[in-house]
């Protein structure tokens, strides 16, 4: 056991929370290893005590007392390092070239079930996930309580260990989508994963795409739903939300929340949505085409409205869009960073007095607040935050073709964003896939 203490050690060294604590029982020497930061020392101290008050005098096998304690195992340095980063207890018995791994009892580092606070529930389970890889697990299988649910754990990473965990159901998903995305996980286990850039990237999607292949959410009703549907779910420890894959386009405009509604409102409220993408990619483009290169499409009378609102105004329609939209982005961007107290008053001032302002100086059209303002608004309506973020790139292509080509600019813009979203698949699925079910997925 010396030499054994003394390559721990060596190996341990500098940690100033690892802690090794001699003890001995039955007459047995044995030491305790473990990070006391990891391990709520004293109640488990006290449950090792309870253990062996259970042993009687009678017990002179040396392998039955170490399984009293937990799970005996071949002495591997290196395994022993991995297992102590997990939060794992060690005992180590003099005399042995073996050593027991201890569940002991954890201190708690991870918030408790809470409410979600980055998507807004209506009519349904107010539960969210946490950082907790097997809290959210647990989580998961309370939502949806059936005997087709599996579970994959990996650990990924050659310097920082990451936990991450599969889950499917065995009787809705295609067996080869789970074997894809089994092996890429296991050819990848070098990879570090600290965000979702690393993850894509173990998982062989390319960093530059402009739609996630990952679809988040923070909901464990709509992790539970998406197993129904035939997908798999991601979690990475200390992230907290599900990944889910395939990310297809309906994703953006379905909630299985909406279930809870009347069917007319459901389709009532998917149709808005719709809408909503629909107008937060059209809205700046045709306003550009309509103003500045194609006005002999609108009728006489509104055109002479448009001209008679920009009157005054120093620049071309395209400048004076592009410059709008980014103080617009500016100010999301401040009010998602800064504290929900200061948040609001940002947007108040970014929103009403500068538009005002700009207005008054007969820096813009009072139409193009109109137009940014219901693109805005629209842009919001989408579900996912990262399909927003996707949204509000695209209209950029889009200005930028209507201020050249007009109306026809808007059309060839619609046609290469089509062929873009059909050119994309995540392990043979094709984003725009609306069918998921077993047996019916294209594989490729």
């Amino acid at each position: 056991m010396e030499s054994y203490m003394k390559e721990l050690e060596e190996r341990m060294g500098g940690n100033d929370d690892f802690f090794i604590l001699p003890d001995q029982i039955l007459g047995t020497p044995f030491v305790m290893m473990g990070f006391v930061t990891l391990i709520d020392l004293t109640r488990t101290k006290i449950t090792l005590r309870k253990n062996r008050e259970s042993l009687s005098e009678s017990v002179s096998d040396i392998t039955e007392l170490m399984a009293v304690f937990g799970d005996i195992r071949e002495f591997d340095l290196e395994e022993m390092v991995t297992l102590f980063i997990g939060g794992k207890l060690i005992l180590l018995f003099e005399g042995q070239q073996r050593y027991v791994v201890v569940e002991p009892i954890p201190n708690v580092l991870s918030r408790a079930v809470e409410s979600p606070t980055n998507e807004n529930v209506l009519q349904g389970s107010m539960s969210s996930f946490n950082e907790d890889i097997d809290t959210n697990i647990g989580i998961v299988r309370k939502q949806s309580i059936s005997k087709h649910v599996r579970v994959k754990t990996f650990l990924t990473g050659s310097e920082q260990l990451k936990k991450l965990s599969l889950i499917y159901d065995n009787c809705h998903v295609e067996p080869e989508l789970v074997e894809k995305i089994i092996k890429q996980i296991e050819s990848s286990s070098e990879y570090e994963i600290n965000n979702l850039q690393n993850l894509s990237k173990a998982m062989g999607f390319s960093s530059w795409s402009a739609i996630p292949k990952f679809y988040t959410t923070e909901l464990p009703q709509e992790a539970a739903n998406a197993l129904k549907k035939g997908k798999v779910i991601l979690f990475v420890d200390r992230l907290p939300f599900a990944l889910i894959l395939p990310n297809l386009l309906w994703d953006m405009f379905s909630l299985d929340n909406d279930r809870n509604f009347p069917l007319p409102i459901m389709y009532a409220i998917r149709i808005l949505r719709v809408i909503g993408v629909l107008t937060t990619l059209l809205a700046p483009g045709l306003y550009v085409a309509l103003v500045a290169v194609n006005p002999e499409v609108l009728r006489i009378e509104l055109a002479l409205t448009i001209a008679q609102s920009r009157e005054g105004v120093p620049y071309p329609a395209i400048v004076e869009i592009i410059f709008m939209l980014v103080i617009l982005e500016l100010i999301i961007e401040a009010s998602t960073r800064l504290p929900r107290s200061i948040g609001p008053t940002i947007t108040m001032v970014g929103g009403i007095i500068l538009g005002q302002a700009v207005v008054t100086a007969r820096l813009v059209s009072n139409l193009l607040i109109i137009v940014l303002a219901a693109t805005t608004i629209a842009n919001s309506t989408v579900v996912g935050f990262q399909n927003s973020l996707s949204i509000r790139l695209f209209k950029y292509l889009l200005v930028i073709l209507c201020s050249i080509y007009g109306v026809l600019g808007l059309l060839a813009g619609l046609v290469i964003l089509s062929a873009y979203l059909a050119s994309i698949n995540t392990f043979g699925i094709s984003y725009l896939n609306f069918n998921m079910k077993k047996g019916e997925t294209e594989n490729g």
